[in-house]
């Protein structure tokens, strides 16, 4: 029972995973969309940082967990907020230490998708044991 355990646990994150690469493109040509028809970049990015939200809320909610419950958005921020404050300790971390930023944002983004992959899993769409 645990190797059929693990096995969906190592699709339900590749799920994960692959979601993410689309809600990346999604929000990116959302942002240069918006870029292209004149807007401010701050207002493009933040214009983006929502639309990608929303749009990556409905398919990691739909097609990785199975859940369309739009009550949980707020619980689904509280993840991204929580995970965007870690990377940016992680990366004020590096910064004083002296590691190269690049690197280290690219060795957090690795470990906020597994934190963030687990805190949804486990914190906003997890199942309810009947």
């Amino acid at each position: 029972m645990q190797n059929k355990l693990s096995l969906k646990v190592d699709i339900l994150f590749i799920k994960f995973l692959a979601v993410g690469v689309l809600n990346t493109l999604f929000g990116y040509g959302i942002f240069a969309l918006l870029l292209f028809i004149g807007l401010h970049y701050a207002v493009a990015s933040i214009l983006a940082t929502i639309c990608g939200v929303l749009f990556n809320f409905k398919t990691t909610g739909t097609l990785v967990f199975n859940n369309n419950d739009n009550r949980l958005i707020f619980k689904f921020i509280s993840v991204y907020c929580l995970t965007t404050a870690l990377s940016i300790g992680g990366l004020k971390i590096a910064k004083i230490s002296g590691i190269n930023l690049y690197w280290a944002g690219l060795f957090l983004t690795g470990v906020m998708a597994v934190i963030t992959f687990i805190l949804q899993k486990y914190f906003v769409f997890k199942k309810e044991r009947v």
